[in-house]
């Protein structure tokens, strides 16, 4: 092992504080006079503090499977089998603790130790089991793959290997055994795809479908069904079949292995162009991981774990994801008392349109009450009815509710063409057309007809809440409620507040975010709030480079050193030209020439034109020709690194200006919505980390964001 003992007591040793995960062993009967060592994971702390390796936690794993394994040779034991506390078998490493390993030889230290623990499971001398009874991510998942056999919970929520979205590498053996046992296009969706994809995860369903584990029993019995596999195996009454295990000295599985590689660094390259190393330093491991035995595959993880826990990217991924996303994003500031919060019983849904019709959705799957929609006609409530009940089905099919669940849900979901509908309903959102005056004539009907204590709330992307409310009879009750589409993806719910809105009506907004399970930023009533405000300085910049005389490509591939989601042309096609625009010119009407306002782009809108892009016959993006013969361009062109300085600075200052405006109570806020609503990439540590890294916010206001 590349680290000595000595190193681990050391880093033991730094991170004294640690919150241990114990390891308490005991024995089970097995039939025919056999003993089975159940070894249990636990911090002592309830289900909201999840179970984490340390090294402190590693070293007594470490000394307890050493004891398991003397007990094996000696005839005590017969098998070996680990699992975890309610909800959880292992959440992975603790994270908190990594970032503190300053000198290289604290970094391979830690990474040595999970390869010193984990090689014990792999041959304690005896069968081993793992017990996958809830969330099991990295280092969890990677305890789980070093034992011989494996059973899964249906109810194990989150599977996965996601250190390429935390800017490490799956390495505690993860990279090298999970693709010779599910295959390499499996192991690549987990370690690669997954991650990059918004850090989803597998169910224990789709686990057991792919070939992580061998059987799949209910939460109810779930130890003893898996004690009986455990009996069934070691008296050979089961034999385990993996369909899916490969080996890869054959040629044909060589073949797959790196064409999946080479498939798997395509979809990096258009997710980040380059711009963080872990996913690239996985496929590296991956690839000559093929060639190798496991202790040989170790020392290059290490060696990759060594250099990554020391780059910027990771620590500014820890930031992100610990510090902002788990933590503030939980804890929002200036959000009321909870126990200010009304009940709601009933939900009204003004529109049946797909933004009315995703947010009906949303609050009968996460509230499970009454949600009516309203439209201006039975056509258009038909219309809504059915893509929502659509969508309900197509959850069916993927088995994420039953058919009782799937019943409940479509018989509380109702449609009227009347705003009647709404004189029980305890929350009224409106998502009709950005016109102020259209929202402001919804609110008037729906106000005529609520009960005084009924909250209001608008997802207006960029129109004043204050002016919607004007003329209300209670003004007090009306709250922006911004979502982002699709809704059921996008976590961000930015939560306006204006002038008049009261800490009950706050309160209310802020309890049912949660409820909703999306993470609540409180802003206060400004154009645009915060993300599309920023979204659109950005794009806009980019915009006015392009009219200026920039070529198309130029213009949209300059930001590529960031690693954004998408470019600037790709995300306003998404976005919509039309609603682009109209929010541009939302934004110029409240902050003028920051935002101008394209003609080039109006041109493309009054012409229907969508993209700026099209396909060629060798399906390579080109400029689209019909827009190419509308364009007016100038004559000054910008290089690409003019343009990414641009957009730096343009960043720093409208994000200076949005701070000391009071938009939002701290920089972490706008890095919070940055990330949770535009894909802000994590290795960049959220946005005003990566403008006072690259200089911007000196630059531009004379000091950084973050000291």
């Amino acid at each position: 092992m590349t680290a000595t003992t000595n190193n681990f007591a050391t880093v033991a040793e730094l991170m004294h504080d640690e919150t241990v995960t114990h390891s308490y062993v005991s024995d089970v009967a097995l039939p025919g006079g056999k003993t089975l060592a159940l070894l249990t994971l636990d911090n002592g702390l309830d289900h909201k503090k999840p179970t984490t390796l340390g090294p402190n936690s590693l070293l007594e794993l470490r000394a307890t499977l050493e004891g398991q394994a003397a007990r094996a040779e000696a005839g005590e034991i017969h098998a070996l089998a680990i699992t975890g506390k309610p909800y959880f078998l292992i959440a992975g490493a603790d994270l908190s603790a990594v970032t503190r390993l300053n000198a290289p030889e604290q970094a391979t230290a830690m990474a040595s130790l999970g390869h010193y623990t984990y090689e014990l499971l792999a041959d304690l001398g005896v069968p081993t089991f793992a017990f996958i009874n809830g969330l099991s991510l990295g280092g969890g998942l990677e305890i789980a793959l070093a034992c011989n056999y494996r059973t899964v919970s249906t109810a194990a929520g989150a599977l996965g290997l996601p250190e390429a979205f935390l800017g490490l590498i799956p390495g505690w053996a993860g990279v090298y055994r999970l693709p010779r046992l599910v295959g390499p296009e499996n192991a690549l969706k987990v370690m690669i795809e997954n991650p990059l994809n918004n850090n989803r995860t597998l169910s224990g369903p789709a686990a057991f479908k792919m070939g992580v584990a061998d059987a799949i029993f209910e939460p109810a019995d779930f130890i003893e069904h898996s004690t009986k596999f455990v009996a069934d195996v070691l008296s050979g009454q089961t034999q385990v079949q993996r369909p899916n295990e490969v080996d890869p000295s054959d040629p044909e599985v060589a073949r797959r292995w790196l064409e999946a590689a080479d498939q798997a660094e395509k979809f990096v390259d258009a997710k980040l162009s380059g711009a963080a190393p872990a996913p690239y330093k996985v496929l590296e491991v991956f690839r000559k991981g093929m060639t190798l035995s496991q202790p040989e595959s170790a020392e290059l993880e290490v060696e990759a774990l060594t250099s990554l826990i020391r780059t910027t990217q990771f620590q500014n991924t820890v930031y992100a994801f610990l510090d902002l996303v788990q933590k503030r994003g939980r804890r929002p500031a200036g959000a009321p008392d909870a126990k200010l919060a009304r009940p709601v019983s009933k939900v009204g849904v003004v529109g049946a349109g797909l933004m009315a019709s995703q947010l009906a959705l949303l609050f009968v799957r996460r509230l499970n009450v009454p949600v009516v929609i309203t439209d201006l006609d039975q056509s258009r409530v038909d219309k809504g009815l059915a893509y929502i009940h659509g969508e309900i089905d197509k959850l069916h099919s993927k088995g994420r509710l039953s058919q009782d669940a799937v019943n409940r849900a479509k018989a509380l979901v109702t449609g009227s063409v009347t705003k009647d509908a709404f004189a029980d309903a305890d929350f009224v959102i409106e998502a009709v057309f950005e016109e102020l005056n259209v929202k402001k004539q919804v609110f008037a009907e729906v106000e005529a007809v609520v009960s005084p204590e009924c909250i209001l709330a608008t997802n207006t992307s960029s129109l004043s809440v204050t002016e919607m409310g004007r003329d209300l009879k209670h003004p007090e009750r009306l709250v922006g409620f911004h979502f982002f589409n699709p809704v059921a993806v996008m976590p961000l719910l930015e939560i306006a507040a204006t002038e008049w809105t009261n800490e009950s009506s706050l309160s209310t907004a802020f309890v049912l975010g949660k409820k909703l399970k999306k993470t609540t930023v409180k802003t206060q009533d400004a154009a645009a709030f915060v993300v599309n405000r920023v979204l659109l300085r950005l794009m806009s910049e980019v915009q006015a480079a392009f009219d200026e005389g920039t070529d198309a490509v130029t213009a949209d591939t300059a930001l590529k050193p960031m690693g954004l989601p998408m470019s600037p042309f790709t995300l306003l096609a998404m976005v919509g030209l039309p609603v682009a625009q109209h929010v541009n010119e939302s934004l110029n009407a409240a902050f003028g020439e920051r935002f101008e306002v394209s003609e080039n782009l109006q041109k493309l809108i009054d012409a229907k034109i969508t993209s700026l892009w099209v396909k060629n016959e060798q399906g390579e993006q080109v400029l689209n020709p019909q827009a190419e013969e509308l364009l007016v361009q100038g004559s000054n062109p910008s290089t690409k690194e003019e343009i990414l300085l641009r957009v730096q600075d343009a960043l720093a200052q409208e994000i200076g200006l949005l701070l000391d405006e009071g938009v939002v109570a701290e920089a972490a806020d706008v890095d919070l919505c940055m990330i949770t609503g535009a894909g802000w990439p994590m290795h960049l540590g959220g946005i005003t980390p990566y403008l006072d890294q690259v200089g911007a916010s000196e630059r531009v206001n004379g000091k950084k964001f973050n000291n």
